[in-house]
C-alpha cells in the first residue's frame, strides 16, 4: 500500500473516532501525577480494574513519593499482593520513588527522555503520564490493544511496540496522537477484542480490512 493510502486511512479512522470518542482517558484512578506513575507500574500486565481496586489503600498508606520511598519492600509487597507481578512491581515502585526523590525533588517530570530514568517506566507508561498530566503527545501508547487495532486496520504488519509505534507516528498527525492513543485503547479494549471482536458494533467496521473476518 502507499503512503497516501496510509495517510488517507488515517485520517478516516481520526474522522470517525473523533465523533465516537468525545473525551477518552485512562481508566486508572489517580488525583495527582505521582499517584499515575505508581498505577501504570502496577497496570503492566494487569488490568486497569484489578489496579483500581488496589490503589486507595495503596495511597493511603504511601500518599507521597518519600512515604514510598522510605518503605520496606515487604510493606509495599501486602500492598500490592493482588496485583500481577508483585514482587516485580515492589521493587520498582521503591525504585522509582527513591529515584523520583533523590534525582526530581520529588517532582514527576515532564518530559519522555527524564521519564525514562524511573525505574519500572518505559515509553508506554511515558506516554500515558504525558498525555494524562501534561497533555502533552511525544509518542504513542502502543500496548496490546494499540497492537492489535493497528494490525487489524492494516497500519502496521510489526510485533514490537517500539516499531508499531514508529509506524502510527508516521501515519497520524501529532496533534492526533493524544487523543488516539486513547481512544484506539478504548476501541481495544472493548470492541476490537482478541477473540470474537465485536466489528458490529465497531465505528470503524466500514473502512476496517478485518472487519468481520475474526
Amino acid at each position: 500500500m502507499s503512503v497516501a493510502h496510509f495517510k488517507e486511512l488515517s485520517l478516516e479512522v481520526t474522522h470517525i473516532l473523533r465523533s465516537s470518542y468525545k473525551n477518552p482517558k485512562t481508566e486508572l484512578n489517580f488525583d495527582n501525577p505521582y499517584q499515575l506513575v505508581c498505577a501504570v507500574i502496577m497496570a503492566a500486565m494487569c488490568t486497569d480494574k484489578l489496579v483500581n481496586k488496589v490503589t486507595p489503600n495503596f495511597f493511603k498508606r504511601f500518599p507521597t513519593p518519600e512515604s514510598l520511598a522510605e518503605a520496606d519492600i515487604e510493606d509495599i509487597k501486602s500492598y500490592i499482593k493482588s496485583v500481577n507481578f508483585f514482587n516485580n512491581k515492589a521493587k520498582s515502585l521503591s525504585l522509582m520513588a527513591k529515584t523520583l526523590v533523590g534525582d526530581f525533588s520529588s517532582v514527576v517530570p515532564n518530559s519522555m527522555e527524564k521519564l525514562l530514568k524511573l525505574p519500572g517506566i518505559a515509553r508506554k507508561s511515558s506516554n500515558v503520564i504525558l498525555n494524562e498530566v501534561f497533555d502533552k503527545a511525544e509518542g504513542f501508547v502502543v500496548d496490546t490493544h494499540i497492537s492489535r487495532v493497528s494490525q487489524r486496520l492494516g497500519l502496521t504488519k510489526e510485533k514490537n511496540p517500539v516499531k508499531i509505534e514508529k509506524d502510527l507516528m508516521l501515519v497520524f498527525h501529532q496533534k492526533d496522537w493524544r487523543f488516539l492513543s486513547s481512544a484506539l485503547v478504548l476501541l481495544g479494549r472493548y470492541i476490537c477484542v482478541a477473540r470474537r471482536p465485536k466489528c458490529q458494533d465497531c465505528p470503524l467496521n466500514q473502512i476496517c480490512p478485518s472487519a468481520f473476518k475474526n
